[in-house]
């Protein structure tokens, strides 16, 4: 978020693995494109230092699914830097026309 922000990007994050309601990424953010950000469980787990159990991450990946299905991008997290990421996105963003915005 802060990198998209640094550059002039109108970026927002939306806690939706917090909602049963599944498209409340559009409801609140209208967005123009949607950056969908996945991760494994491994991954989460290690990252936060506990154990996700299992009916909850498939609690969670369910309330996700709708927006990773209209997603514009999905970028695979695991093993990446957010410097990585950013970058992904980024590019993405530069061949989907969304500027004026500084890419340094």
């Amino acid at each position: 978020m802060r990198a998209l922000r640094e550059r002039g990007i109108d970026a927002h994050e939306v806690a939706q693995e917090h909602s049963g309601v599944p498209a409340m990424w559009q409801r609140i953010t209208r967005p123009d494109l949607l950056v969908y950000l996945d991760v494994s469980r491994e991954t989460a787990e290690r990252r936060l230092e506990r154990e996700l159990p299992l009916d909850w991450w498939e609690e969670i990946t369910a309330r996700l699914a709708h927006a990773r299905a209209h997603a514009s991008l999905i970028v695979e997290t695991d093993g990446r830097t957010p410097d990585e990421i950013a970058e992904q996105v980024l590019e993405f963003l530069v061949a989907a026309g969304a500027t004026p915005f500084s890419t340094t």
